[in-house]
C-alpha cells in the first residue's frame, strides 16, 4: 500500500509540528465509513444524506499511521467546530488522504447523481473541487507548508 510521509514545521502551530505518516486504507475500509455516515431511503436504496464532514475525518484517522507523540490529530478534534484543526491543515490532510484513498471517478460521479444540489456541493466541498463561500479554494497548492517534506514511499 502506499505511504506518504510529511514533516511539518509551526506554521500550523507548535502544536502541529512534527512527522506523519499516512498510508492508502483499503476498499473495504472506506466503504465502511461511507456507509457509516450515510443513510438511505428504505425502499429505493438512494441516498438520503451523508455527513461528508465526518466521512473525511474519519478516513483522514483510518489513513494516519504515525504522529507526534503528543498525537494532535484526534477524531474529536477533526470534527470540532470550536476547538478542531486549523482550515489549512485540514485541507492538506485530505488532499494527501484524497490522494491516497480516494474516490475514483465513478465512485463521485455515483454519488454526484444520488445527491441534491446542496449535498452535492457539500461532497465536492469536502473533497476541495470547489470553493468553500468564503471564496478560497479549498484544495489549493498555497494550503500546502512551504517548508514541509513530503515524499511518497512503496
Amino acid at each position: 500500500m502506499r505511504t506518504e510521509v510529511i514533516e511539518l514545521d509551526e506554521r500550523f502551530g507548535e502544536e502541529y509540528k512534527g512527522r506523519y505518516v499516512f498510508q492508502e486504507i483499503s476498499w473495504a475500509k472506506r466503504s465502511r465509513i461511507i456507509q457509516k455516515y450515510t443513510k438511505y431511503h428504505p425502499i429505493t436504496g438512494q441516498v438520503v444524506s451523508s455527513d461528508f464532514i465526518a466521512i473525511q475525518a474519519e478516513t483522514i484517522l483510518a489513513s494516519l499511521r504515525e504522529q507526534p507523540a503528543n498525537k494532535p490529530i484526534s477524531l474529536e478534534k477533526l470534527l470540532s467546530e470550536d476547538q478542531g484543526i486549523p482550515v489549512e491543515l485540514g485541507e492538506l490532510l485530505s488532499k494527501i488522504v484524497n490522494n491516497l484513498s480516494g474516490m475514483s471517478h465513478q465512485d463521485l460521479h455515483f454519488l454526484l447523481q444520488q445527491l441534491d444540489e446542496e449535498s452535492r456541493t457539500q461532497l465536492l466541498q469536502s473533497l476541495g473541487y470547489v470553493k468553500r463561500s468564503d471564496g478560497h479554494p479549498t484544495n489549493s497548492q498555497d494550503s500546502q507548508p512551504e517548508q514541509s517534506k513530503s515524499s511518497v514511499l512503496s
